[in-house]
């Protein structure tokens, strides 16, 4: 018998594009939503910082990258997020409509649960023993 584990479709291998969304998300709610020290901005850097780190711990089939280019590209796709948040809050309510500024906690949550879906899927499912 051959091994076809590989030849299957499988989503979340590399570098996790369901949770690099999620982050994406999360860095534009960020940069809209927090004033300088408070609460909900330390909460919400550390659930950040839990999103960059953690699903590199997740069991996966495909190689990992190493941990150092793993933090790199999170980080920059985070960056990247809080840069659109900037040219987002600049548009609104010039060139957006004013109900645009609560779009992106919309995606936030509807990205989240796609992403727990696929991670609990991946978790679950079935392998045959070799």
């Amino acid at each position: 018998m051959t091994h076809t584990q590989d030849k299957m479709f499988s989503i979340g291998r590399g570098y996790g594009p369901d949770t690099m969304i999620v982050l994406f998300f999360l860095a534009i709610e960020y940069g809209r939503a927090v004033q300088a020290y408070s609460l909900d901005g330390l909460l919400m850097g550390i659930t950040m910082a839990m999103i960059c780190v953690l699903p590199y711990f997740l069991p996966s089939t495909a190689e990992r990258p190493t941990f150092s280019n793993w933090i790199l590209a999170r980080g920059g796709f985070a960056l990247m997020g809080m840069v659109f948040c900037v040219a987002l809050n600049q548009g609104v309510g010039t060139i957006l409509p004013e109900s645009m500024r609560f779009m992106p906690m919309t995606f936030l949550i509807l990205a989240s649960m796609v992403s727990c879906y696929v991670q609990f899927y991946g978790l679950m499912k079935l392998r045959l023993a070799k």
